[in-house]
C-alpha cells in the first residue's frame, strides 16, 4: 500500500510540470498582447475651431429657357430633375395662325408668280414687235417696268413666306445650356406669350451658399478649409467620409446681422440644388485636446479611458466631444496634457 501510494505521488509532478508549461504559453501570449499594445500621450495643440453649420447649395448659372413665339404648349420633352444638353427640345409651342398666315402668303405668291409670267410674256413680244415698229417704245419701256415690279414684289413675298416659315421652326423651346431641369412651368395645353419662360435650368456648377453670425465676419478667411457632413450624419461619425472644400468668396456686406460665403466643395453632384446641408467651417482657432476614438469604452452609460499611473492602470472617466480629425475625439473633461493614455 505504502509502494502504491508513493507511485502515486511520484507521479504527480509531471502533471505539474504540464501545467506550469501550459501556464508559461499563456503568460508568453499575454505578454507579447501587452507588447503589441501602446499608449498615447496627451498633449495640447491649437486647432482650427470648426463650428458647425448649415450652408444651401446653389448653382453659379441658373438660365431659363425661353418661348419665342406665343402659341399653346403642345408637348413637354423633359421632367424636373432631367439633365439636358445645349439645344436639346424641352417643349414644343404652336400657334394656328402662323399656318393660316402661311396659307395666305401663300396664295398672294401663287397670284405674283403668275402675273410675274404673263408680265414677262408681254414683255417678250414688246421685244419681238419694237423692231418691226408695231409697238411703241414706251409700251416697250412700260411692259419693263411692269416685269421689274413684279418680280420685287414677289421677291418681298418670298420673304414674308420665309419669315413665318422660320415663326413656325421656332415653337422648339430649346435648352440653352448644359445643366439640369429645376423647374418647368407651363404644363401642355397652356397658352404662352413670346419670351416668356418655360424651364429654369442649373447650369453652372454647385457651390455652399453660408450664412454666419455677423461676430465671426473677421475670422473668415479665404481658401479656409470646410468639411461637408453626408446626410444625417455628425463630423465624429462620418469624419472618414466628409467631403472637403475651401472658401473661394466673401461678400462685403452683412444682410441682417450675418455674412455671406460661398465654399466650393467637391461631389455635389448628388445633391438638390437648394438643398441645405451640415458643414463645418473654421472660426478661429482654440486650444484642444485629442485622443484616439479607440481608446475609449462605455460602461453603464460612463465613457472611460484607461490611463497609466505608477501604480498601475486607472480607468478614468471622461467626458467628450467630436472632432472632425479623423479617428480622434475631443476630450473636455477628466485628462490632462502629459497623461498616457493606453490604446488597445
Amino acid at each position: 500500500m505504502i509502494a502504491m501510494d508513493m507511485s502515486r505521488v511520484m507521479r504527480k509532478p509531471s502533471h505539474f510540470s504540464l501545467s506550469a508549461r501550459g501556464l508559461a504559453a499563456a503568460l508568453g501570449v499575454l505578454l507579447a498582447g501587452a507588447a503589441q499594445a501602446g499608449d498615447f500621450t496627451v498633449e495640447k495643440r491649437m486647432t482650427p475651431d470648426m463650428k458647425a453649420m448649415f450652408g444651401q447649395v446653389e448653382s453659379r448659372d441658373v438660365t431659363p429657357a425661353r418661348t419665342r413665339i406665343g402659341g399653346t404648349l403642345v408637348s413637354r420633352s423633359v421632367d424636373e430633375g432631367a439633365q439636358v444638353k445645349a439645344g436639346d427640345v424641352i417643349a414644343i409651342v404652336t400657334d394656328e395662325k402662323l399656318a393660316l398666315q402661311a396659307q395666305s402668303l401663300d396664295g398672294q405668291l401663287s397670284a405674283l408668280e403668275s402675273q410675274l409670267a404673263n408680265a414677262s410674256d408681254a414683255l417678250k413680244r414688246a421685244e419681238d414687235l419694237l423692231p418691226r415698229g408695231f409697238v411703241t417704245k414706251a409700251a416697250y419701256d412700260q411692259a419693263r417696268t411692269n416685269v421689274d415690279v413684279l418680280k420685287h414684289q414677289v421677291d418681298a413675298m418670298r420673304s414674308q413666306r420665309a419669315v413665318v416659315a422660320q415663326q413656325m421652326t421656332e415653337g422648339s423651346v430649346l435648352a440653352p445650356k448644359d445643366g439640369r431641369v429645376l423647374t418647368l412651368s407651363a404644363i401642355p395645353g397652356a397658352v404662352v406669350m413670346p419670351g416668356e419662360a418655360i424651364a429654369r435650368i442649373a447650369a453652372g456648377a454647385l457651390f455652399l451658399r453660408l450664412s454666419l453670425p455677423e461676430r465671426h465676419a473677421a475670422l473668415l478667411q479665404m481658401g479656409a478649409p470646410v468639411l461637408l457632413a453626408p446626410r444625417g450624419q455628425d463630423a465624429g461619425a462620418a469624419a472618414a467620409e466628409m467631403r472637403k472644400g475651401r472658401i473661394v468668396k466673401i461678400y462685403p456686406e452683412i444682410d441682417n446681422g450675418r455674412v455671406i460665403a460661398d465654399a466650393e466643395v467637391e461631389n455635389l453632384g448628388d445633391l438638390f440644388v437648394g438643398e441645405r446641408v451640415k458643414i463645418y467651417a473654421p472660426v478661429g482657432a482654440r486650444e484642444v485636446m485629442l485622443i484616439p476614438r479607440a481608446a475609449v469604452t462605455t460602461r453603464s452609460g460612463v465613457d472611460y479611458v484607461r490611463v497609466s499611473r505608477a501604480e498601475g492602470p486607472l480607468d478614468v472617466a471622461i467626458v467628450y466631444a467630436d472632432s472632425a480629425e479623423p479617428g480622434m475625439i475631443e476630450v473636455l473633461t477628466g485628462l490632462a496634457a502629459g497623461d498616457k493614455v493606453l490604446l488597445p
